[in-house]
């Protein structure tokens, strides 16, 4: 083992929040380290987010075209599967990271490669790859950004029935015939919805009511009756009780019966991926979450070294809010390492503000759904004083533009001590654009009276905005 190595800043993960992290580090003037020992970019760029969204949008352009009186008249081909899968694997770099490995030398930060564990204050001992052992020392801060793993039930014939979790939905080269998907979420739901158009027969086992139960009632309702309509099985108020593989896979559903399919994935939640970091070494619980506060700083740490930013925290399990806590943890460290004050304000340059207020979440399902803030159940159990005021997507003119026989809904949460909109939905072919404005009004808490002066140009989807200011004046 060599001795130890000293950087400013040591960072365990390499994902999208450690790359981000490492490089507000960086440009703040400090040295830095980034452990990884799989794939530099992460769970997002090569089974997740990337993977999907690829599998997802050439099915949704076809759709789209079919939509609309004489384009689907040009529509005369049935999707090609095997040419959706070679682009999805193009854009996870066939599962090769040289192009980030380029970028994070790039920006002049150190690449180890190997297993990270904690040993102590900011110390790191890392497990390499090629079997050789490195310890780093930090100077300032050790980020921890080691993200979330698959959460899989505890399920009799689970392990020998060589079940999917996300990364080998997103990874397959095959499409099977008949899929099985455990849960109700985004990742179920996109990857029914991915599945089913590239030709696979899709039951959807959902343990709950319905689906997408983090958002409004009404965006679960639409995608459920549209992956009906698209096919899918949707089952509600079903368990699966076991399974067992022969050569094909047989769920045991209890008293809804059996289930036979090719290959079943479940979709059933995240963990933190902590159980072999560390964590008792500093006096934190292996395997849970690490609480921090709005500056990233671990809670329960003593001398203000340990941050964590993204999933592993626990706060808002979505890359873009990961990317975002870690250019707000990122400069924080690198302001405490130079003795700056910061900024701890609501809002504020050294917090994380936006993940408790105004996170948006985008299901690539179709219809599409659309969240930033809180939903009205949400805003009501927090204790504001809201009203929701909703609109009918297809009554404005340019969703009938869009598609024909348009479907859709929008929604947005009103406070009414501030009148301001403290949360908006929408659903529908194409709402995903929609969402950023709704993301600008949420954090900028922009008041209904100022909002009324943000004219949409006509004829876009976006004047739902103005229909739902004129719903809510009456």
């Amino acid at each position: 083992m060599s001795g130890s190595e000293e950087f400013d800043v040591v960072v365990i993960g390499a994902g999208p929040t450690g790359e981000n992290l490492a490089d507000r580090a960086r440009a703040g003037g400090l040295s830095v380290a980034i452990v990884e020992g799989e794939l530099v970019g992460g769970e997002c760029s090569y089974w997740a987010c990337m993977p999907s969204k690829a599998m997802l949008r050439p099915p949704a352009a076809l759709r789209d075209a079919r939509r609309l009186r004489g384009a689907r008249e040009a529509v005369t081909g049935a999707l090609d599967a095997a040419a959706v899968l070679r682009r999805r694997d193009g854009f996870a770099s066939h599962w090769k990271d040289h192009g980030q490995v380029a970028w994070l030398e790039s920006a002049g930060i150190t690449l180890v490669r190997g297993h990270g564990r904690l040993d102590g204050p900011r110390r790191v001992r890392v497990e390499g790859t090629d079997g050789a052992r490195r310890v780093l020392t930090a100077r300032h801060a050790v980020a921890v950004c080691t993200g979330t793993r698959a959460a899989l039930p505890d399920l009799p014939g689970l392990g020998g029935a060589g079940a999917w979790t996300s990364r080998e939905a997103t990874g397959s080269a095959a499409v099977p015939a008949r899929l099985a998907v455990v849960g109700g979420g985004a990742v179920a739901t996109e990857l029914a919805t991915a599945w089913s158009a590239l030709g696979s027969r899709v039951t959807l086992l959902v343990r709950g009511s319905g689906l997408l139960p983090r958002m409004e009632p009404f965006a679960g309702e639409l995608v459920a009756a549209a992956l009906r309509e698209s096919g899918v099985d949707v089952r509600t108020g079903v368990s699966v009780r076991g399974l067992t593989r022969d050569r094909e896979v047989a769920l045991d559903l209890g008293e809804h019966g059996e289930l036979r399919t090719d290959e079943v994935l479940f979709a059933t939640g995240r963990r933190a991926a902590t159980e072999d970091l560390g964590l008792e070494t500093v006096g934190l619980e292996p395997g849970g979450w690490i609480a921090v506060d709005d500056t990233g700083l671990a809670v329960g740490v003593d001398g203000g070294w340990l941050y964590a930013a993204g999933d592993v925290n626990g706060r808002a399990l979505l890359t873009h809010q990961g990317k975002y806590q870690a250019r707000v943890f990122g400069t924080a460290i690198a302001d405490r390492a130079a003795g700056r004050d910061l900024d701890v304000a609501p809002w504020g340059r050294s917090v994380a503000t936006a993940d408790r207020a105004g996170a948006p979440q985008v299901v690539f399902t179709d219809p599409e759904a659309a969240s930033v803030g809180l939903t009205l159940a949400e805003a009501t159990a927090r204790g504001l004083r809201v009203r929701a005021v909703d609109y009918d997507l297809a009554d404005v003119a340019g969703a009938s533009l869009h598609a024909d026989g348009y479907r859709g809904r929008a929604r947005a949460v009103i406070d009414l001590d501030r009148e301001t909109v403290v949360g908006a939905t929408f659903v529908g072919s194409g709402v995903t654009e929609l969402l950023h404005s709704a993301t600008v009004a949420v954090t900028a808490e922009v008041p209904l009276g100022r909002l009324w002066h943000a004219v949409p140009a006509y004829p876009t989807i976006s004047e739902v905005w103005l229909r739902l200011l004129e719903t809510w004046r009456g």
